[in-house]
């Protein structure tokens, strides 16, 4: 995986200038942005990092650029870090997802530590993503029959239990219960019913645990 990046969007030079050599200094990589736009206009890669955002800018504001942002699923997590900061503007920020809202002059060690949180949760959430999209990939190699006993497994029901539901033999659900664990990679009953739990929580299939 690629070294995290710290994106610094503010308006201020001599404020881009001090943020980017501190956080060099502690062995970040760093790129500057002097608007919201200029962001925008030359988006990062994916890769891991975070944004420490000025509130205020020419143009579109911090909060305008943490919306634009919020629309991919990717986005990187934020930091804000204004000189003309408001009550209703932190709040407005903190329930859209930002990491910390912090008012200038910043005290380094403040700043370091919501970027170390930031970073954090960056790793997180990508972390996380890898494990889904892992799991819809299994999921798309089972049958309809093996998705079928899969919600029943997950659901804890007996190899009995499913077979007079499925109307099949329980030798077969036993057969179909190997295909979904050695398909799902799953070493466990409880591996496998975390891992619809991720499905679940995604949006994807099956239902969650507890069956149809």
């Amino acid at each position: 995986m690629n070294d995290p990046v710290v994106h610094i969007v503010d308006d201020d030079e001599d404020m881009r200038i001090a943020m980017a050599r501190l956080f060099r200094a502690e062995g970040y990589e760093v790129r500057v942005y002097k608007s919201a736009g200029d962001f925008l206009l030359a988006p990062p890669e994916d890769g891991p990092g975070c944004v420490v955002l000025d509130l205020q800018m020419p143009g579109p504001s911090g909060l305008e650029l943490q919306q634009a942002l919020q629309r991919h699923p990717t986005a990187l997590p934020i930091v804000f870090v204004t000189g003309r900061g408001d009550i209703a503007s932190s709040v407005r920020a903190m329930k859209a997802g930002a990491i910390d809202f912090l008012t200038k002059p910043v005290e380094p060690r403040a700043l370091l530590s919501a970027v170390d949180a930031a970073l954090s949760r960056d790793r997180f959430a990508r972390a996380r993503r890898e494990q889904v999209n892992a799991a819809e990939a299994h999921y798309a190699k089972l049958t309809d029959r093996e998705r079928s006993v899969f919600d029943h497994v997950i659901a804890g029901r007996l190899n009995k239990q499913i077979a007079d539901t499925l109307g099949i033999t329980e030798r077969t659900v036993k057969m179909h219960r190997a295909q979904v664990m050695a398909k799902m990679e799953a070493g466990s009953i409880a591996e496998l019913v975390h891992t619809a739990e991720l499905l679940h929580n995604a949006g994807a299939a099956p239902t969650s645990p507890g069956g149809r």
